[in-house]
């Protein structure tokens, strides 16, 4: 058997039981008792506790794999500054107007094809290896004397 039970509610409440029950094609009654019922539920908490660590996990996963990428670029920035540091020789100062010249040419250029790369497909980050292990030593790494292709 049934209470009957008399509640006030606010007009903006009242609008959206209204609504919900239309879309759901249920009585006002049936939906508010199921809200009631909910919100006395002794696991409603759990299940909210559950959506929240769901949403924390998902998100420290994926803050994971943003300082995974940062490292990677990172790394990638310091090899090729530390490879252009050791191999460019420095130019003589009536060569460097010509070399500026050209360096605004080819850094155009490297804007251009970066654009193109991001625009069409796998990044670097995703060519990196997954499985490369994060506790390689320094003796593996390459130094600014090794050749690069």
């Amino acid at each position: 058997m049934k209470e009957r039970l008399s509640v006030y509610l606010d007009a903006q409440a009242m609008r959206a039981l209204i609504d919900y029950a239309d879309r759901r094609g249920k009585s006002k009654s049936l939906v508010a008792e199921a809200a009631i019922a909910s919100f006395l539920s002794p696991d409603a908490t759990e299940r909210q506790e559950a959506a929240f660590t769901r949403r924390l996990d998902r998100l420290s996963r994926h803050i994971e794999r943003l300082e995974r990428d940062v490292a990677i670029s990172v790394e990638a920035l310091a090899l090729f500054v530390r490879f252009w540091l050791t191999a460019t020789p420095t130019l003589p100062e009536q060569a460097q107007a010509a070399a500026r010249a050209k360096g605004a040419e080819r850094y155009d250029a490297f804007i251009e094809a970066l654009g193109r790369r991001l625009a069409k497909g796998p990044t670097l980050l995703r060519e990196v290896s997954l499985d490369v292990p994060t506790n390689a030593s320094q003796a593996d790494a390459p130094s600014p004397n090794d050749a690069v292709d």
